[in-house]
């Protein structure tokens, strides 16, 4: 997962396709699938059965599981207790106290001292004699069902009598538990059945004498697949029921970011820490617990045994991602420490030893006492995310690699490419990888629906004999339709590519409705239900329907026309404060269109409200450094073939700033972001009703104080960029959007033809479908999502939902009507 800057989202696909597109003329039909003139067509799809396409990889699609958006703690960890080890501090969140979630009544504190639980878990409650200590849950309570059954314990010291009470603000859900405390620390249990059902519950623990407190749990006792301290059933199975073919955890930024270091004495019992999969094994109250990068605490209950259990439970691959000792996600940072690294490496060997390993050996005999005696069959790792110092990962990825193939040569050592889709990390990353033989290299971008789109062909021209790809991270950047429908064109590339995309995981998979650090996500949910998302759909229907084997195949495009760049001049920041002056823009001949050296005042400029924008000194001048995308724009969205001039100074913040061209409004527009990514690379980046995508890209930082001149130079759909006099880049933007994507698959084991096809426009799109003389029943199972291009799933609605039919018409040729807006799958049979 990248942090940092979101690039959008929310694209309206009638918008952004249709601007781009010449609409085809579609003959009226009763039906999807009726044929009215059976010589009139719209597209055609040619099948050549004849020759063999890629192969496809059972594993070819599976998820990726990133504690963010509260997705362990509060979400798919089944427990319902917060901070039930009172561990929450002001280094996960500045708003944290170890008494987060709780309320207390008389006498009581959090004590850190030598009567602690363990020396990893630092903090516990002791409660005074006839005090109490109340827990509030996640969000409004705890969700609790009449009937069902609740697990209850507690680690607790001392000689004592606790009252423990499970109830809302009506009253007692259940009879209260008596459990006697004697001596030192000890767990102790009890089971609760509510009375009725609840979303505000509480659990109450009350001493009659001074006690000690530490671990308050409760769990449901209904949760997959019956594992006790298991997962929520309803996110899990919503997991299961995608079918998918690996799962990828435990991050992401989680893996990449802050100490390398541990948590003991030696680091202070650092908070900040890298995720590392041997804090997060053995009996829950002794692993540690850590600052999650998101902004809040992780108490890994959800641990790497889980992970493989959950993986294992799903028919999943387990593909672990360990840290390489490189920062990233804004930090970009190498860890220098040798004895470190080794330390990290060895871990590396151990975890691979823990899955798969004998019980006989160390780490393979603490599996089977967590209770799997067998191994996990780990075949693949991953080793960094996202790093953006690709020459620093490198150097310490070839030694993990090495250490690994030495003792466990059959298990596949997974690269990456850093953090963006192109560019000059990119571009070393790659070389790097190729040149080192690296098996698999892990590619992550977050884009505009357009440029999903655009760049349905991104892997066709790549090195068949190279890196195989894991695009281990991607979405389109929202949850509407449109996005679904966008991811879904892109897939059929994905499919037509298996020889080179190997896995591919849709990101991130889960989020919680009042935890939200990042948008788009597949699954939703709070504390009483949970929805999938139209991508959720898209990703569910590409899942369970895979194929075996590519046929290839070929479809008529749709007519494009691209008018020239057009749009009016903008000026913005981005948590930076930067001063503009000189702005000129003339035309193609000469002619000034607009000139301001603000020597007045900033009349002509208009903004959205964001940001703090006056005139100082004779310069425009935004001046809070905390604000994001503070847009302020001038001229007219007619204008075309025309040079701007802008002269910008950074005055303070994060990054640099940027000039934007081609504005049609605040949604649309192109921007040349200089300084960007906490002031690390420069971008071209494209917003098409909101989503962004990067266009061109270089390293490279903007200098406090100093003056450039900024030129942008926009002739059709030809951009040049010069900076300080120098030209810095070019580009051309003129790929069409194709709206009409589709790609044939086999399943070996019914010998179904599977045509898959993508009409997102409007339109319906009647199609010719030649399938190359290859015998097939007369019908097809027909699996639809439709839906308008804005509509999204929610907690109570859900337009994006498959439905399925029957069609009878087919046959060696024959024609099927795809709806506006559609993903269709067609499962055809053998002929008899």
């Amino acid at each position: 997962m990248t942090r940092g800057r979101r690039r959008g989202w929310r694209l309206g696909l009638g918008a952004a396709v249709g601007s781009l597109l010449v609409g085809t003329a579609v003959l009226p039909s009763s039906a999807a699938g009726a044929d009215t003139k059976a010589d009139a067509t719209d597209y055609s799809v040619t099948v050549d059965p004849s020759r063999s396409g890629a192969a496809i990889d059972d594993t070819m699609y599976g998820v990726f599981f990133e504690d963010i958006n509260r997705a362990a703690d509060g979400g798919l960890y089944a427990e319902l207790v917060q901070n039930r080890s009172f561990e929450y501090s002001t280094a996960d969140n500045a708003a944290y106290t170890p008494l987060t979630a709780w309320k207390t009544s008389g006498t009581a504190k959090v004590a850190d001292d030598d009567g602690r639980l363990g020396a990893r878990n630092r903090n516990y409650r002791s409660l005074g004699a006839g005090s109490s200590a109340t827990n509030s849950g996640y969000g409004t309570g705890y969700t609790l069902k009449k009937g069902a059954t609740y697990d209850f314990s507690v680690w607790a010291r001392g000689e004592s009598e606790l009252t423990v009470t499970l109830g809302d603000a009506d009253g007692a859900l259940a009879a209260p538990r008596k459990v006697r405390t004697r001596g030192g620390w000890a767990k102790y249990t009890a089971t609760f059945t509510p009375r009725q059902d609840t979303t505000t519950g509480r659990l109450a623990v009350a001493t009659t004498k001074d006690a000690a407190l530490d671990m308050v749990s409760l769990f449901p006792r209904d949760t997959y697949k019956g594992h006790k301290n298991g997962l929520r059933k309803d996110l899990a199975q919503k997991v299961a029921d995608l079918k998918p073919g690996f799962v990828r955890f435990p991050g992401g930024c989680l893996v990449n970011t802050g100490s390398m270091k541990g948590y003991d004495e030696a680091s202070g019992y650092e908070r900040k820490r890298s995720y590392q999969w041997k804090d997060t094994v053995g009996p829950v109250e002794q692993r540690a617990t850590n600052s999650n990068f998101w902004g809040y605490n992780q108490s890994y209950g959800l641990g790497y045994y889980e992970y493989f259990q959950f993986a294992e439970d799903i028919g999943a691959m387990p593909l672990p991602v360990v840290p390489a000792l490189v920062t990233g996600c804004g930090q970009n940072k190498a860890t220098d420490d040798d004895a470190l690294l080794k330390r990290h490496i060895q871990d590396t060997l151990d975890l691979i030893e823990f899955a798969n390993g004998p019980t006989s050996s160390k780490w393979g005999k603490l599996r089977a006492e967590m209770g799997h005696p067998k191994p996990f069959h780990l075949t693949h790792l991953e080793v960094g995310n996202e790093e953006n110092l690709p020459e620093e990962f490198f150097a310490r990825f070839k030694q993990f690699r090495a250490a690994i193939e030495a003792k466990y040569p059959d298990v596949t050592v997974i690269s990456n490419s850093g953090p963006d889709d192109s560019g000059s990390t990119f571009d070393t990353a790659w070389k790097l990888n190729k040149d080192a033989k690296v098996h698999m290299v892990d590619e992550h971008y977050y884009n505009s629906p357009q440029w999903f789109f655009q760049n349905n062909d991104r892997y066709d021209s790549y090195d068949r004999q190279g890196p195989k790809v894991f695009l281990g991270e991607y979405a389109s950047l929202g949850n509407q339709w449109s996005n679904a429908m966008s991811e879904a064109s892109y897939m059929t590339g994905l499919e037509r590519n298996a020889d080179v995309v190997k896995l591919a995981s849709y990101a991130p998979l889960f989020a919680r409705t009042d935890t939200v650090q990042w948008k788009p996500d597949m699954i939703w949910f709070d504390d009483q239900k949970s929805w999938g998302s139209a991508d959720y759909e898209v990703q569910k229907l590409f899942m369970r329907n895979v194929g075996d084997r590519v046929v290839p195949s070929k479809a008529t495009a749709t007519p494009s026309t691209l008018e020239p760049i057009t749009g009016a001049v903008g000026l913005s920041t981005w948590a930076t404060s930067a001063a503009y002056d000189d702005v000129k823009v003339t035309d193609a001949d000469g002619k000034t269109l607009l000139s301001d050296d603000f020597s007045g005042d900033a009349a002509g400029w208009t903004g959205t409200g964001s940001g703090s924008w006056g005139v100082q000194d004779g310069q425009y001048v935004q001046s809070d450094e905390t604000a994001e995308n503070t847009l302020v724009t001038a001229g007219d969205p007619g204008w075309q073939n025309y040079d701007l001039h802008v002269k910008a100074t950074k005055k303070s913040g994060k990054e640099g700033f940027l000039v934007a061209f081609g504005v049609k409004d605040t949604g649309n527009y192109y921007w040349w972001n200089l300084g960007g990514w906490n002031n690390t690379q420069s971008a071209v980046e494209q917003a098409v009703n909101g989503g962004k995508s990067t266009l061109m890209s270089k390293a490279g930082s903007i200098e406090t104080g100093r003056a450039y001149d900024v030129d942008i130079k926009v002739r059709g759909r030809q951009v040049t960029l010069y900076l300080d006099g120098q030209e810095w880049g070019s580009f051309k933007d003129d790929k069409p959007a194709e709206p009409f994507r589709q790609v044939v698959t086999k399943d070996k084991k019914t010998g179904d033809l599977i045509v898959k096809v993508v009409n997102a426009q409007d339109s319906a799109a009647r199609t010719k479908v030649d399938l190359g003389g290859a015998d097939v029943a007369d019908s097809a199972a027909v699996t639809t999502l439709t839906a308008a291009p804005d509509a999204e799933n929610t907690a109570t609605d859900r337009p994006v939902k498959p439905v399925t039919s029957t069609f009878d018409g087919v046959s060696d040729r024959f024609t099927y009507t795809f709806p506006g807006n559609s993903v269709t799958f067609l499962r055809i049979k053998k002929g008899s």
